[in-house]
């Protein structure tokens, strides 16, 4: 399997500040990269928070971890937490440790914005 580079693209969005784009794997080595973007939107407690998935090929467990803690957090002052655009392979990852019934999943970062 070809290792992706940690993903550069962890900031949010110009117009977009709630949505933060991932890129490559989410794996051991990138989710402290992941952490710190998602804590730096989640300090701003923004009333819906939206991790953009669309680009992400793979995520072990501490990148399910990762997005465990960014939720709790956001919960915990009130806010939503959701995940948009999953790709299959990811998706399945999802399903299989039944964290797609404990996350909001929504197919593309608008409809999650929507919604």
């Amino acid at each position: 399997m070809k290792k992706e580079p940690a993903p550069s693209n962890t900031r949010p969005r110009e117009n977009r500040s709630n949505v933060v784009p991932l890129k490559g794997e989410i794996d051991l080595h990138v989710s402290p990269t992941v952490t710190a973007a998602l804590n730096d939107v989640i300090d701003k407690k923004p009333e819906r928070l939206v991790v953009d998935l669309s680009d992400v090929s793979y995520i072990d467990s501490a990148g399910l971890a990762t997005l465990i803690q960014a939720m709790q957090k956001v919960e915990g002052y009130g806010g939503k937490f959701m995940l948009a655009g999953l790709q299959e392979t990811v998706r399945s990852i999802f399903e299989i440790s039944r964290l797609d019934q404990v996350f909001q999943i929504f197919p593309d970062a608008d409809a999650a914005l929507a919604g």
